[in-house]
């Protein structure tokens, strides 16, 4: 197979496991089975394997000695590591999208509110697709490349993880309205208030993973 299609066919695998992870339809902990994934896929082992390369370089995957590729887990110590981190940078990306939005951007972050808003009114509970749409829109906002690339990685990681909770439709509003306030905040400028509310709603999320994690583990005792 020449190398660029062999490129191609890894980028394309790329975005469809990185689906299937987000999703939760491979779990957080599953140990990946290159032979089952590739006949499934029906892709050669060659492009699979370097597709999941890339997605241990990026963190939703992790080499475990003896044990081969698995789906990053964490508990809760680690979910609260991982949220002292995405807190501290997507505020400041939201002060500075604040500051350095355009029209483009305003649009792109009200559309994503509507669109989840749509979702939600249809009965959809939490759907990643939106929630990352949101929090892309606000990063390019901030026109910060390294905080982006580090929050995208956080982000995506935490959605992994949250991926087979159960969230409450009463939690999605919450959070859904959060992201109107900082949207609105964004446009008008306010610089301290999208902090402010960027901070509110990572805690918010914080909370009800943490909760709902504890609450698992304290059913299987």
């Amino acid at each position: 197979m020449p190398d660029t299609l062999r490129r191609g066919l890894a980028v394309q695998m790329v975005e469809t496991v990185r689906e299937r992870l987000l999703s939760g339809k491979i779990a957080s902990g599953t140990r990946i089975n290159e032979v089952e994934l590739a006949r499934e896929l029906n892709i050669s082992r060659g492009p699979l394997r370097e597709a999941l390369r890339l997605l241990v370089s990026e963190g939703l995957l992790v080499h475990v000695p003896n044990k081969g590729t698995v789906v990053f887990e964490a508990e809760p110590d680690e979910v609260e590591a991982l949220f002292e981190l995405r807190s501290a940078l997507e505020t400041a990306a939201a002060r500075l999208a604040a500051v350095r939005c355009d029209r483009k951007d305003i649009t792109a972050l009200r559309r994503a509110c509507e669109r989840s808003r749509k979702l939600l009114t249809a009965g959809r509970q939490f759907a990643h697709h939106p929630d990352l749409d949101f929090h892309r829109a606000l990063l390019d906002a901030a026109r910060s490349p390294r905080i982006t690339e580090q929050v995208w990685r956080v982000h995506q990681q935490i959605i992994v993880v949250r991926s087979r909770q159960n969230v409450p439709a009463s939690h999605t509003d919450a959070s859904l309205a959060d992201h109107e306030e900082l949207a609105e905040a964004i446009a008008e400028g306010q610089a301290d208030r999208a902090a402010e509310l960027m901070e509110r709603h990572l805690d918010r999320v914080r909370l009800q993973m943490i909760t709902s994690m504890t609450g698992a583990a304290a059913s299987r005792d």
